[in-house]
Order: C-alpha cells, then sequence, then structure tokens
C-alpha cells in the first residue's frame, strides 16, 4: 500500500486511540470557527473539549506566543530558573483563585496533575486510599486511571491501581462511606465525559463537611470547568464550595500544553520536602504555554467572557430545551457546559454526523455516548449560537424524517 494523502499517512505513522477513521482535515481555525484542507467552513462547538476557551488564534494570545518564543521556549528542567511567563501566571491565577488557594504547581497534561494531586494527598495525611465517582473520568496514566469511573475501562490494568472507592455522583447519602483512612477524595465538580452531569445545590457542601470531618483532602478536578466554562474562573466559585486543591489543565493554556495543582503554599511545599522533588517535570510550566495561559486570562478579563459565558450557556440551554425532537431525553448543563441526552447512543452518533455535514462540529461523551456535548469558545457571540441551533434542528429533523 503507498500512503499518498495526508489521511493515508495518519493513519499509518500516527498511533491512534480508536479504530475510526478520521474525519476532518484541520488546514486552519480561527475564533469559533475550524477550515477543512478542501476549503469547507466548521463552526467549533467543543472547543478540543473545552480547551480553546478564547478561540483560535486570538490575535492576543497568538502575540503572546510569538514574543515568548522569540526570547526562549525551554531552558532548564522546572523549577530550576526563574521563568517570568510562569511566575506572572501563578500569580494572575491565585488573584482570581478562591481564598487561600493561592500557589500554583505547574504541569503538562490533566491525568498528570491528578496523579500528583493524588501523590500530594498521600505526602499530607499519611493515608493510602482513596474515593472517587461513578462515571468520572480524570485521565489515563496510572494513577488517574485508578479514579476512572468505569470498571471496563480500569479492569485491563490490574495490579497497577490504587485502593479506590467508588461512590455514586451526586448521592449525598452515600458520603457516609468516607472515614479515617481515606486520603483524598478526587471528584469532577461537573461531570464531563459521564455526560454533563450537574450535582445539586446541597452535594458539594456536603461532601466538604464530610471531608472536614474525617481529615479526607477534596481534590476538585477542574480540568474540564476552570478558567471560565461554567460562568466563573472555577467551578469551586460557581457552587460557593473550597476544596483542599483543584487540578488544571484544557482552558488553562488557550491550545498550548499546559496544566497544574492549585493549593495552599504551604500543601504545595510538602513536594519540595521529605524528600525533595517528589514531584519533578521536564515541561510543566513551559514558558511559551504560560505566555498564552496568562494572554488568555487578560482576555477572559477584559471582553468580560465569564458573563458571556454565563449570557450564551442560558440561552443555549433554553433552546436546547425547545427543540423538536422526539428522541431528547433530557438536556442539562451549566455555563457553556451543556449535555443534550439522546435516547440512545445510536442516535446521538446520527445527530453528530448530520451536524456536522451541515458545518457544525458536536460530540458525544465517553462514559456517555447518547450525550451529545456543547461546549463552544466562551467568547461565542449570539449570533454563532443562532447558527448552531439551527444546524443543530436541521441535523435533527434529517435523523427524524
Amino acid at each position: 500500500m503507498t500512503d499518498n494523502t495526508l489521511a493515508d499517512k495518519f493513519l499509518r505513522y500516527v498511533g491512534q486511540t480508536s479504530p475510526f477513521a478520521p474525519s476532518l482535515e484541520v488546514d486552519r481555525a480561527e475564533g469559533s470557527w475550524l477550515f477543512s484542507a478542501d476549503g469547507t467552513r466548521y463552526l467549533d462547538f467543543i472547543s478540543g473539549i473545552a480547551v480553546t476557551n478564547v478561540g483560535h488564534c486570538h490575535p492576543r494570545v497568538t502575540r503572546a506566543v510569538q514574543q515568548q518564543v522569540s526570547r526562549y521556549a525551554h531552558t532548564m528542567v522546572y523549577g530550576e530558573h526563574i521563568q517570568a511567563p510562569q511566575v506572572h501566571l501563578a500569580e494572575k491565577i491565585a488573584s482570581v483563585a478562591p481564598a487561600g488557594l493561592d500557589c500554583v504547581y505547574f504541569l503538562t497534561t490533566g491525568a498528570e496533575t491528578n496523579d500528583a494531586a493524588l501523590k500530594l494527598a498521600v505526602k499530607r495525611t499519611g493515608r493510602r486510599r482513596f474515593v472517587a465517582f461513578r462515571d468520572a473520568y480524570h485521565g489515563d496514566t496510572a494513577g488517574a486511571l485508578s479514579c476512572f469511573g468505569s470498571a471496563h475501562f480500569r479492569d485491563q490494568f490490574p495490579g497497577l491501581l490504587a485502593d479506590v472507592i467508588f461512590l455514586p455522583f451526586g448521592d449525598s447519602d452515600a458520603l457516609s462511606a468516607i472515614d479515617d483512612t481515606i486520603a483524598a477524595i478526587l471528584i469532577e465538580p461537573v461531570q464531563g465525559e459521564g455526560g454533563i452531569r450537574v450535582p445539586g445545590p446541597d452535594y458539594l457542601p456536603a461532601l466538604r463537611r464530610r471531608c472536614d470531618a474525617t481529615g479526607a483532602l477534596l481534590i476538585f478536578d477542574e480540568v474540564q470547568t476552570g478558567f471560565g466554562r461554567t460562568g466563573s474562573w472555577f467551578a469551586a466559585q460557581t457552587f460557593g464550595v473550597t476544596p483542599d486543591l483543584i487540578t488544571m489543565a484544557k482552558g488553562m493554556g488557550a491550545g498550548y500544553p499546559l496544566a497544574g495543582i492549585l493549593a495552599p503554599q504551604e500543601l504545595i511545599y510538602h513536594f519540595a520536602a521529605e524528600p525533595a522533588f517528589s514531584h519533578i517535570t521536564t515541561f510543566g510550566g513551559h514558558p511559551v504555554s504560560c505566555a498564552a495561559g496568562l494572554a488568555a486570562m487578560e482576555v477572559i478579563e477584559q471582553e468580560d467572557l465569564l458573563e458571556n459565558c454565563r449570557a450564551q450557556g442560558e440561552w443555549l440551554l433554553q433552546q436546547a430545551g425547545e427543540l423538536p425532537f422526539d428522541h431528547i431525553k433530557d438536556v442539562r448543563g451549566i455555563g457553556l457546559m451543556i449535555g443534550i441526552e439522546m435516547t440512545d447512543a445510536q442516535t446521538a452518533r446520527k445527530v453528530i454526523e448530520s451536524a456536522r455535514a451541515r458545518g457544525l462540529i458536536i460530540e458525544s461523551n465517553l462514559l456517555n455516548e447518547a450525550v451529545i456535548r456543547l461546549s463552544p469558545p466562551l467568547n461565542i457571540s449570539r449570533g454563532e449560537c443562532v447558527l448552531a441551533v439551527e444546524h443543530l434542528r436541521a441535523a435533527m429533523e434529517h435523523v427524524q424524517a
């Protein structure tokens, strides 16, 4: 077989994560739009799964990256050199974070960040057991996989994983299983891959109280919800609950690889002592990614994107609830993190493919493929939201015909 097209070479030389062939060759991206190699324009309503929160190639982010690249990209393993982009970004994050969470430990990916947070909990508490939740997704490295809320994914790797108790998400009565043997509870404030599941208003406060009573650390996995996705800088602020640690990634780098733990300085210091170098990383807090992240935070502030997120999210949630489609089972969400649950995964896939044929990029969720995700950039306009709903309605009419 001769590899001629870029798609052929992609399948031949790039390691795949699924047996499904690629369907969209991206040539460029701008704002809320993707442009394929054949010139077709697509409205991007997933943002790389909550990554490009200020849209693709925002001029301010691009300019910050160009300026940083012209100075230096990488000089030494994380922590050895003082690099201004890291310092300024950490200071900015601390300035908008929940009270008391004032220090950032930079990493590279969300999974690595969750691994590091679990290690930090063990060092702090001396305990070895954890609590996670059914249908949770925290990444695929060994520590994060230990807290993966699907046995189908975990059971392929026996012997690698930590001792984790899995509780039903949103069930306050089940929190009694948390006792003084638990090092930490790892939870998404809003479950993403589980199907955009939003807890009731009393649930996270009850979880906070249970952690306080048992001495377990509360870790919010805000890899998807962080940096404005729920209409606040962090979902912790949206729900009025301050955890002991927040793990961050995705939208943190505005499209560039960046992650981190946000916690009190005295807690973060456990990585530097008992012994030192308890968790190190070559590319964590890469200065180019930090420059992009800082620029994106400035865009969110100056363009009032938290308010735009709330306004467009409320409008989209209402419009989605009024779509005339017999197969819609539920519509739910918060901010610009919205799920439309179909009666079955096959119907959801048909709607997704029909929407793509009309120029709208939407997707399902890893652990609930019947739920269609809507997570556009935070600077999505009302006109673009109107167009998305029109495409979605046409796709559903096509499937229902």
